[in-house]
């Protein structure tokens, strides 16, 4: 079964671009908002170059592992879309689902795989990945296909800021000012959440994983995750700092579990069952984070808080904070 946890904590996928499978049927475009017909053609630069988009895309693939979010915000339902939780098929979460409705992608990617044969089959007018990995050799594939975007260079693979993501992917479809509203509606929650919790100013967090007993993982400071908690008020613990390369996470046994001695701690468990195994480590039940209850858990599942923080979307950002914030209030106030 794909695991999304161990994918999460090895870092981010390595998307290998096969091309298999069978002809499929291909979606109808998605109805969409209010497009600024001025703002085409727009050159867009990525990694690889600069995109020119001449005309409103009416059929985007999604590549990116969490791009399909900024574009439904957007009103904008891509044809084709990477699904990398493969339990819940279509990207089904809460804080999307109903922005989905009846029209549902295409799966042309699981995070490890990209479908060349589905994607073709969907006649897209435009390939956006954002949150993703391309190489050169496969952006040249896929633009032979369709004006693809690829990921922004300025930053390490499957770590450009969610701003920034937003902004390009609002570009990319004429909805540039929305996007924008999009931006500055998400700041403002972050701005009310500082001012109803003072308590979060300042305290050292680290936001940190455990697929399996004895393994353990603790994301880098650039790592969406980490860097949501400084958006709220929270520091990045300073005894990470050279501890993590290229934004990824640092991964470590027993022996070394005090990385997570912390103000407060994060843990995000694939399965309930796995905070149970965390909480009774005896090397980690010493810690006085553990000892004085200032960890807390946030599972990809029941509710999925932890894949909620780990998207980092204009649309999961809410969601993960209105189901987080209490129990991350309860644990500041024990300093």
């Amino acid at each position: 079964m794909f695991s999304p946890a161990r994918v999460l904590l090895a870092g981010a996928l390595v998307l290998s671009l096969v091309a298999c499978g069978s002809k499929t049927e291909t979606p109808a475009p998605a109805a969409q908002t209010s497009v600024d017909t001025k703002a085409f053609p727009v050159t867009i630069e990525h990694k690889f170059g600069k995109t020119e988009i001449k005309a409103e895309p009416k059929r985007v693939v999604s590549l990116g592992l969490t791009d399909q979010d900024a574009m439904l915000a957007l009103g904008v339902k891509p044809v084709g879309a990477t699904d990398w939780f493969g339990e819940r098929p279509y990207g089904n979460w809460p804080w999307s689902n109903d922005k989905w409705g009846d029209q549902r992608p295409e799966v042309i990617s699981d995070g490890n795989e990209v479908n060349y044969e589905k994607v073709a089959a969907l006649r897209p007018d435009l390939i956006i990945g954002q949150y993703a990995q391309i190489t050169q050799e496969q952006y040249d594939k896929l633009s032979k296909i369709a004006p693809t975007v690829a990921q922004n260079g300025k930053y390490e693979d499957y770590s450009t800021p969610w701003r920034e993501m937003t902004t390009t992917i609002g570009r990319a479809l004429g909805k540039e000012t929305e996007a924008k509203k999009l931006i500055s509606d998400t700041d403002a929650k972050f701005a009310t959440i500082r001012k109803e919790h003072p308590e979060f100013a300042g305290k050292k967090v680290v936001v940190a994983d455990s697929p399996a007993p004895g393994q353990y993982g603790a994301f880098a400071p650039a790592d969406p995750r980490t860097v949501l908690m400084t958006e709220i008020g929270f520091k990045v613990d300073p005894k990470l700092d050279g501890q993590t390369k290229d934004g990824k996470p640092i991964m470590f046994g027993d022996e070394r579990l005090d990385l997570v001695d912390t103000d407060v701690l994060v843990w995000m468990p694939e399965k309930p069952e796995d905070a149970d195994r965390i909480r009774n480590t005896p090397v980690y039940a010493k810690l006085a984070v553990a000892k004085a209850d200032r960890a807390i858990f946030l599972p990809y599942t029941d509710p999925p808080t932890g894949a909620a923080l780990t998207f980092a979307t204009v649309l999961s950002i809410p969601y993960a904070f209105d189901q987080a914030i209490p129990a991350l209030a309860t644990a500041a106030k024990k300093l």
